[in-house]
């Protein structure tokens, strides 16, 4: 089987945000093969991201054949380096890496679950909603653990605002329901460490993403100082970005998005050694199909966040019934995509 044509496009259904998660955080990549089989992966960067699997990641896989796809990562990893390393060519990279996991499981008739674990058993994985500000009435017990974001609080108010919400959101929950935080990259280390000593005994499971995603001393001081575990990993890319963060114990919660860091590719190799160093791994909008298989195969305390919904353009996509998920079995990711309805 040998490749005949890598394509990628950006999809814009109409209720979809009118902001970066739109413009730059989402394209699709569809791979064709001369046997007739198409693999279809989302990666992320917009219509840079575009451009770039459409000339550089074309060239050097077309003609070739699907197989090795490590292989292949690296030979993307490598012309894309004197750009790339992470971000938006690293985005557009997964799109293709994910569409070749896809043609990997159809060519073989396997999900791909099953790929990554050949004893996999399907069954329902918890997952959790990420809300603002408040936990809608309406949403209480259709997930099974709930994330505030408050990351766009005032700084001059953001820890009373913050105890505030978390109060509110327990109430609402009761005292058995996970709760996390989301700061989104927007605290210092000094709000953090207030916010957590105010709000421990609320039983939250972890703060994401308080500091800047390069403030490596900060986070250095609250793997130490802070009573509440830390999370973050959703703006970190491939397995060697992971590595600092997990050899320092800067995380105890990693977050991957699939779809940006690299691909399945990177984050099996995440899963790996965050595993073998006793971290947890909860993907970045893991119920979304394309880590959904992985969050499966590989994840020892399953927990699938909620995903994008204006991603309508996307066929396949399993339903959350009673706080829970399950990916199919088909063969790949389980994905229909109408591409008649796509931009060209």
């Amino acid at each position: 089987m040998k490749i005949t044509d890598i394509r990628a496009v950006q999809p814009i259904a109409a209720n979809s945000p009118p902001d970066w998660r739109t413009s730059m955080g989402q394209i699709l990549v569809a791979i064709d093969t001369d046997r007739g089989l198409t693999g279809y992966g989302v990666g992320g960067g917009g219509l840079a991201g575009v451009h770039v699997v459409r000339t550089v990641l074309r060239d050097v896989l077309l003609g070739k054949a699907p197989e090795p796809i490590e292989s292949h990562w690296r030979t993307m990893y490598d012309a894309t380096l004197p750009f790339g390393r992470k971000g938006l060519a690293i985005m557009a990279l997964s799109g293709v890496d994910l569409a070749l996991w896809d043609l990997r499981g159809k060519a073989e008739l396997c999900s791909v679950a099953r790929l990554l674990r050949p004893d996999y058993q399907p069954k329902p994985l918890p997952t959790y909603a990420t809300v603002w500000d408040e936990v809608p009435s309406e949403a209480v017990g259709k997930y099974r653990a709930f994330k505030l974001h408050v990351g766009h609080q005032p700084s001059d108010d953001a820890v009373s605002a913050t105890v505030a919400a978390v109060e509110r959101a327990r109430q609402a929950l009761g005292p058995d329901c996970p709760l996390m935080l989301d700061a989104w990259m927007k605290w210092d280390l000094a709000t953090t460490l207030a916010v957590a000593r105010q709000i421990a005994h609320q039983r939250i499971d972890w703060i994401e993403e308080p500091l800047p995603v390069d403030d490596l001393a900060g986070y250095a001081r609250l793997r130490g100082e802070c009573p509440i575990p830390i999370a973050g990993g959703e703006h970190e890319s491939t397995a060697q970005g992971f590595r600092e963060l997990i050899d320092q114990q800067l995380h105890r919660v990693l977050q991957p998005d699939v779809c940006w860091c690299g691909g399945l590719t990177e984050l099996v190799k995440i899963y790996r050694l965050a595993n073998a160093a006793g971290l947890r791994v909860c993907p970045h909008r893991g119920a979304e199909i394309w880590g959904l298989h992985a969050i499966a195969a590989l994840a020892p305390e399953p927990l699938a966040e909620s995903g994008r919904p204006w991603m309508t353009w996307v066929g396949g996509q399993p339903e959350i019934v009673e706080g829970c998920i399950q990916p199919g079995d088909e063969p790949g990711f389980g994905v229909r995509i109408d591409e008649a309805k796509l931009p060209t």
